[in-house]
């Protein structure tokens, strides 16, 4: 089997949200959710194989998400970037960047925030 990238976990501050906020707004489903020791983890991803996300509630983790400057950004292909934006700021994200076609490729992108804060890129391809 070759090597692939298969998830990305991120440590949230409030799992319930942050699974309504990747679930209703970006459209990723939860496939698994996890209980352990001091840990709730569940898994998000789509049903095409691709990469996944894995969001982590730890007991030892209380308030705010601590970035640091290591993660830069979540990337995910959306078919509606403008619809997806549309849906952030109810599902408690911030839009950084409002849609934006791009003239050297056929896309849109934009840059939004999830309610702990992190970066996500969405990028719509176009067929032209």
């Amino acid at each position: 089997m070759p090597t692939v990238v298969a998830q990305y976990c991120l440590t949230v501050s409030d799992l319930d949200r942050s699974i309504r906020f990747y679930e209703d707004v970006i459209g990723v489903k939860v496939k698994m959710r996890v209980e352990g020791d001091g840990v709730t983890e569940v898994l998000l991803g789509d049903d095409q194989g691709g990469g996944q996300l894995q969001l982590a509630s730890r007991d030892e983790v209380d308030g705010p998400i601590e970035h640091g400057n290591a993660l830069w950004k979540i990337y995910f292909y959306v078919d509606d970037v403008h619809a997806t934006v549309g849906r952030v700021p109810d599902g408690g994200g911030v839009v950084d960047d409002p849609p934006e076609r791009l003239e050297r490729w056929p896309a849109t992108i934009a840059f939004v925030r999830d309610p702990d804060g992190y970066r996500i890129e969405l990028l719509q391809v176009h067929d032209d």
